[in-house]
């Protein structure tokens, strides 16, 4: 890590301005104490001293202790030490997470880390947090998404702004490059640290990061803005498709009734389906089994026929004229 230094100009921070007009945008609507994710890393140091530099008094910093590293606690000992050395207030969540057989340690991490966050920001009545996800963090993300062939909502990479657990999260730093905030960091002497896993590059995320980014600096120098603009076009498609979806389920009503379903494009059916699953039963189906899904519905013409397609933790039968979700696993 590098060694601190006393006296930290954070106005010399690449991310002041930005966190302050986030900052700015939510006094105007009243906000009070906001909290800022703070890890220990890189990134999420330059914000949380940008955010101290612009709002000194009406922010908290707050850690989640995932307890999936042997060095987990040498990051909340850092957190701790940092926060108490400038006088910002830290709160920590500690958790002890085991994936299950089959799961995604990133994923069960990702997803504990929002509802912690959360749960820290709500322990103190603080509605607003701050995450310090940047420029390459979005591509990452949105060349992530490709390569696993996803949708419009994977393509949409991260937003700006969004809700999840009762609390608004923030991205202020979508705009600015990892480089630019390591390097004042490291100008400036301040600590912060650094995930080993960050370098392991069995994972996906960390490849693109270490052997695919830097090719396309060379070879697309403005490659951040314009496929960060591609992402936001995706996100404006993805927006319609649900407004689409949900005049479409006036028609066919929720669950689906099946004659109805048949009566819609194919394109229109499916977006349908999958509005009904993910918003009614959190199901994502694969692209197998929404295909599937439509062949047996569209197949669906007299009145013994039996549908039954299996969608992610659960199964989807026919119920006399409409479809219906089954959170269990269905009998063959």
């Amino acid at each position: 890590m590098p060694k601190a230094t006393a006296g930290v100009d954070a106005s010399g921070n690449p991310c002041h301005d930005a966190v302050d007009a986030w900052g700015a945008a939510l006094a105007v609507a009243g906000v009070g104490s906001m909290g800022i994710a703070f890890s220990g890393g890189a990134d999420s140091t330059a914000l949380l001293l940008a955010a101290q530099a612009c709002w000194p008094d009406r922010i908290q910093a707050l850690h989640v202790n995932h307890g999936m590293q042997a060095s987990a606690a040498d990051f909340e000992q850092h957190c701790r030490q940092f926060c108490a050395e400038r006088a910002i207030p830290l709160r920590v969540a500690q958790l002890r997470l085991r994936p299950g057989p089959g799961e995604s340690p990133e994923d069960v991490a990702r997803k504990a880390r929002y509802a912690a966050l959360a749960n820290l920001a709500s322990q103190q009545q603080v509605a607003h947090v701050a995450l310090a996800h940047h420029a390459d963090d979005q591509i990452e993300t949105l060349l992530l998404a490709l390569s696993r062939g996803a949708g419009l909502r994977g393509l949409s990479a991260m937003p700006a702004r969004f809700e999840r657990h009762a609390v608004v999260f923030y991205r202020p730093l979508l705009a600015l490059k990892a480089g630019e905030l390591r390097a004042w960091l490291q100008h400036a002497g301040v600590p912060f640290v650094t995930d080993p896993s960050n370098a392991d590059e069995s994972l996906t995320r960390n490849r693109i990061r270490h052997q695919l980014l830097p090719v396309l600096e060379l070879a697309f120098p403005a490659f951040r803005q314009t496929m960060a603009r591609s992402a936001v076009h995706a996100a404006q498609a993805q927006i319609l498709l649900e407004q689409l979806a949900q005049t479409d389920a006036l028609k066919t009503g929720l669950p689906p009734e099946i004659q109805a379903l048949q009566a819609l494009s194919a394109e229109r059916r499916a977006n349908v389906l999958r509005h009904w699953l993910e918003h009614q039963h959190q199901a994502i189906p694969s692209a197998a089994q929404l295909a599937e899904l439509m062949k047996q519905v569209t197949a669906c013409k007299t009145r013994g026929h039996r549908i039954q397609i299996k969608i992610a933790s659960g199964h989807v039968l026919r119920d006399g004229r409409s479809l219906r979700f089954c959170a269990w696993a269905a009998p063959v």
